[in-house]
């Protein structure tokens, strides 16, 4: 894999309004530079193993907001790498694209498609929403993890605070619910987990009751309701973060021919 279009890690800091596609020129000149030099170090089976190039086809996330792919927009690069039959495009920051999205991703020869803090991002969904339904169901004595993790991003801010601009409350919005979601770095804190091991403790000493999961996971209780997942609350987060990996696993005909088919959202 070879490329030079990489973005920031994590998603942009700044508020997003669109991001240039790589032009076809800088394609060839990536390409050309990389062979020549492959060339010059004398590695030229190493070359003729690569098998992907890094662009932007023009998606990324900030804190609140998407770049949608414009299949229009990314045409011309699409058609480019057409010249190197046996090389594909590799798309850094696809997180929270649709699947129409994914699947013209995958149409236009960009097969490798990256995500990272999308599926970290649904795991603090399904977790909020188990401390959510602890909160509102008679008879469960939980912890509060809202408050366990603010106190733990608080207490050591070097993950979030050069990410997050911004006065207390907005910053506190950001640490919270930010799509870069740099409350990931926080679940293994050793009160954080303990705090998830007993909210998970909770929750699996009693059955969770159905509007509640209706409420805070509704996707998940259709799944309940046809016998597709058990109501329990680990087999709750999984199905939660693999709904963000079966659009990309539907982008791709070969595998979501054979993939099992979700309930219909």
């Amino acid at each position: 894999m070879i490329g030079t279009e990489v973005p920031t890690p994590g998603g942009a800091h700044e508020r997003l309004e669109g991001v240039a596609v790589t032009t076809t020129a800088d394609l060839t000149s990536t390409l050309a530079v990389h062979a020549e030099r492959f060339a010059a170090e004398g590695l030229d089976d190493a070359w003729r193993r690569v098998r992907g190039v890094v662009v932007q086809p023009g998606v990324e996330f900030g804190h609140a907001e998407v770049v949608d792919f414009d299949p229009a927009g990314a045409h011309a690069l699409s058609q480019a790498i057409l010249e190197w039959p046996d090389l594909v495009f590799e798309a850094h920051s696809t997180d929270y694209q649709t699947p129409a999205a994914y699947r013209a991703l995958v149409a236009g020869h960009f097969a490798i498609l990256k995500v990272g803090p999308a599926l970290t991002f649904a795991m603090r969904e399904a977790l909020f929403a188990l401390a959510a339904i602890a909160a509102e169901a008679p008879c469960i004595e939980a912890p509060d993890l809202d408050a366990v993790v603010e106190r733990a991003m608080l207490d050591e801010p070097r993950y979030w605070r050069a990410y997050y601009p911004g006065d207390p409350a907005e910053q506190r919005f950001a640490r919270r619910y930010s799509l870069s979601d740099r409350i990931r770095y926080y679940w293994g804190v050793p009160a954080v987990a303990a705090t998830l091991e007993s909210l998970f403790a909770a929750l699996e000493a009693h059955p969770l009751p159905l509007p509640l999961i209706s409420q805070y996971l509704p996707d998940a209780h259709r799944a309940v309701r046809v016998g597709q997942l058990a109501p329990e609350p680990r087999a709750l987060v999984r199905w939660h973060i693999e709904g963000v990996l079966d659009a990309y696993a539907r982008a791709c005909q070969d595998t979501a021919a054979d993939a099992p088919e979700r309930v219909s959202l």
